[in-house]
């Protein structure tokens, strides 16, 4: 088997006016390129990945023909085409090129992901089962209490009020925007519409300082957070992790900031973080994250994948580490969750159970696709 044609897609929502802010930057409401392949057998798959900033270093190298590395590859050696990709950030030809690392990640991470999809078809298994079978549904949370300009105690409280109806055991709130005393007041806002039976998770989006995050902890305990996730700026936050680690009984989250795989393998090796949280759409496709869903079963970590809870549940799902899905059911917030998949798995009462069509079990929906899609490399 070969693939014979790639075709690749940018998917953006236009911004409604009334951005969603964490701590300091507005996280875009959809902003992905989609990767699908065909093979010379009729056997096609897809993969997308997720980009906070700037798309277009992405376009630039898919218009400038990347997508012929990967012609003529058998997409059933997805680790034979995830290396041959992603060493290109170590070669001229990127230079001469102009493929820059961030874009060589992006779009390695989507190619791999629609290998696998295509090895699970070809084997008519479900990737959960491919990857290990663990259990065909996996715990399930919503992120929310996102910054926007004018949102007041009230919006707050019916916003996570609609998603607590919505069925949801867990939900996750964002801080490090205000002052600590006022993140404090949120935080109590949430835990009292949720009630004590749900899971508080906290994420600051690298927003503090060791000092700031170790007042934050020690103030936030009595909401009872499951964990506080990058609570620490980039400059240094591996080694400040561990040292708020000794610092709290909170449990502490990070992953999603890292670059590449390695830098999730060294947060292990800092003994860091309780729960790990990687995005195969980001940096390493599959290929990767089963590594790293291994590496966190024989250190005692948990995974909680960043975003796409659709994309990541095949892996939570086949793995003892495998913790839970991250999940945003705002279509104002995530518009490609509601719209994207003519058949997205179903979430109910803090679960999601995995659908059993072969590979990723998913079908694109033709409609989302023209309403935020734009071809691009034709």
């Amino acid at each position: 088997m070969r693939i014979s044609k790639v075709e690749t897609s940018i998917l953006q929502a236009p911004e409604d006016g009334r951005p969603h802010w964490v701590s300091h930057f507005i996280v875009p409401r959809a902003n992905e390129l989609l990767v699908r392949l065909e093979t010379d057998e009729g056997i096609c798959g897809f993969g997308l990945a997720t980009c906070y900033s700037t798309v277009e270093p992405v376009v630039n190298a898919i218009n400038s023909g990347i997508t012929a590395e990967v012609v003529g590859c058998d997409p059933l050696a997805p680790e034979r085409v995830y290396e041959k990709l992603f060493s290109l950030t170590a070669k001229r030809l990127a230079h001469e090129k102009g493929w820059s690392r961030d874009a060589l990640l992006k779009i390695s991470a989507a190619v791999d992901l629609a290998c696998w999809d295509i090895v699970g078809k070809t084997a008519g298994l479900p990737l959960y089962q491919l990857f290990g079978g663990y259990r065909d549904r996996v715990p399930c949370y919503v992120t929310c209490a996102y910054y926007r300009d004018g949102k007041d105690e009230v919006e707050l409280r019916d916003e996570i009020q609609a998603l607590k109806d919505q069925g949801h055991r867990g939900f996750k709130a964002k801080v490090g925007g205000l002052s600590v005393a006022e993140d404090i007041e949120r935080l109590e806002i949430v835990r009292d519409v949720i009630g004590e039976e749900s899971d508080l998770m906290v994420d600051a989006n690298r927003a503090w300082d060791l000092q700031t995050a170790t007042e934050a902890a020690n103030r936030m305990a009595h909401v009872r957070p499951r964990w506080l996730e990058e609570p620490v700026r980039w400059q240094d936050d591996r080694r400040e992790l561990k040292l708020l680690s000794q610092r709290t009984s909170i449990p502490l989250s990070a992953g999603e900031s890292e670059l590449t795989s390695y830098g999730c393998r060294a947060l292990l090796e800092e003994q860091a973080i309780q729960i790990l949280q990687f995005d195969c759409t980001m940096f390493g496709g599959f290929t990767h994250g089963r590594k790293l869903a291994a590496l966190c079963e024989m250190n005692h970590v948990q995974i909680a994948p960043h975003h796409d809870c659709f994309i990541h549940a095949p892996l939570v799902a086949s793995s003892p580490s495998g913790f839970i899905v991250e999940s945003f059911t705002d279509p104002e917030r995530d518009p490609l969750q509601a719209e994207l998949f003519e058949n997205p798995p179903v979430i109910k009462d803090g679960w999601l159970t995995l659908n059993p069509d072969p590979g990723l079990g998913l079908t694109l929906s033709e409609k989302a696709l023209k309403k935020y899609g734009t071809l691009i490399g034709c």
